[in-house]
């Protein structure tokens, strides 16, 4: 299956139909930390209009253009790895028409991947917002998938459509759980995403980005590694927090790439300190509803240089920035939109040195 559209062919028609005629203007160029186009990433997939966590939902992601696509894992009762958000099952599965509960509830942990792999997503279409006539590729589009098969069906995805679509991988699971972390960075491996441009891994937990830092340097290998969180400042330096705990910029920039930052604690000056110590900043999670709510959330980020919008509409936040202008150009009232020197997927992660 081909993209449903590119960027510009987004905004333009967008412009054509009589929708904002979207036009943000970057004096010499964009401000990420690489100066390359910020990337869009897919949060759960594209939850505004499929299933969290599935395949389908990745796929649409995907056709929506995405850039990466964000998948929280977890590991089963018998230490299967699965794409799943909730530390439950029944917000998103029709578990409670399955089984009865187990020590009291729905818990991930309590029940094996065979078990799991007999119900059937609770969101599966008719979806609130469904994106006009998708239908995804494959029997099992909505249905809980192991990580593993997660990353092959975006293997064929890419293969078949040319592109290189990544993952961020975020770890939902117990702190210093090293073995899970382990076993999350042997599987992304063993499906080739084994390099920067095409793998990152984050998690809210510190002792697990610090163990995903240290098994990388471990097997040689090089991904992004990212640091989810808050942010504050404290006298003159910015820290990233979460769970009544927090590191420097400074300290995390010894290990880590990117610090992935609630949208609301990002400010110019964090992004700025942030860029100083060679971390890209990604920001979470941008929800808009409409082109102009897309316009009004992202615009003042890209002025800022953020690196990355976590997104549940990888559609309309694309298109603001497919709108991005390096230069002032006058728009013509009749087409809407230029498109200038957006370019493709950089290599924003930087490894650094293992550590002792």
């Amino acid at each position: 299956m081909q993209r449903l559209s590119t960027r510009l062919g987004l905004a333009v028609l967008a412009a054509g139909m009589g929708g904002p005629a979207f036009a943000v203007t970057l004096d010499g160029g964009f401000n990420t930390l690489t100066g390359a186009a910020p990337l869009v990433i897919g949060h759960r997939g594209t939850p505004a209009y499929a299933p969290e966590n599935t395949i389908g939902g990745n796929e649409l992601a995907a056709n929506l253009g995405s850039d990466f696509i964000e998948t929280d894992v977890m590991a089963t009762k018998d230490n299967v790895l699965i794409a799943m958000h909730d530390s439950t099952l029944d917000r998103t599965t029709n578990v409670e028409e399955v089984f009865t509960q187990r020590n009291g509830g729905y818990a991930v942990a309590d029940f094996t991947y065979d078990e799991i792999s007999t119900l059937t997503i609770d969101q599966a279409p008719p979806f609130p917002g469904a994106y006009g006539d998708f239908t995804p590729t494959g029997d099992n589009a909505y249905r809980v998938p192991t990580f593993s098969d997660m990353l092959q069906a975006l293997n064929d995805y890419n293969a078949d459509n040319g592109t290189s679509i990544g993952m961020l991988t975020e770890g939902k699971y117990a702190d210093s759980s090293t073995d899970v972390s382990r076993a999350v960075i042997q599987t992304l491996i063993d499906n080739g995403f084994d390099t920067p441009e095409k793998s990152v891994v984050q998690s809210f937990g510190f002792g697990n980005v610090s163990d995903y830092a240290d098994i990388l340097a471990e097997q040689g290998v090089e991904m992004g590694v990212a640091q989810l969180g808050g942010s504050s400042l404290v006298g003159d330096e910015w820290f990233v927090t979460g769970g009544g705990f927090g590191l420097s910029l400074s300290d995390l920039a010894g290990y880590t790439d990117t610090v992935a930052i609630f949208q609301g604690q990002i400010s110019d000056a964090f992004i700025a300190a942030a860029h100083e110590e060679m971390l890209s900043v990604f920001g979470w999670t941008f929800r808009p509803e409409t082109p102009e709510e897309a316009m009004a959330q992202v615009e003042p980020f890209l002025l800022s240089g953020l690196d990355g919008f976590i997104t549940d509409n990888p559609d309309l936040v694309g298109d603001v920035i497919a709108s991005a202008q390096v230069q002032p150009v006058p728009l013509p009232a009749s087409f809407g939109v230029l498109l200038l020197g957006l370019g493709g997927l950089a290599g924003f992660a930087r490894r650094r040195s293992a550590r002792g």
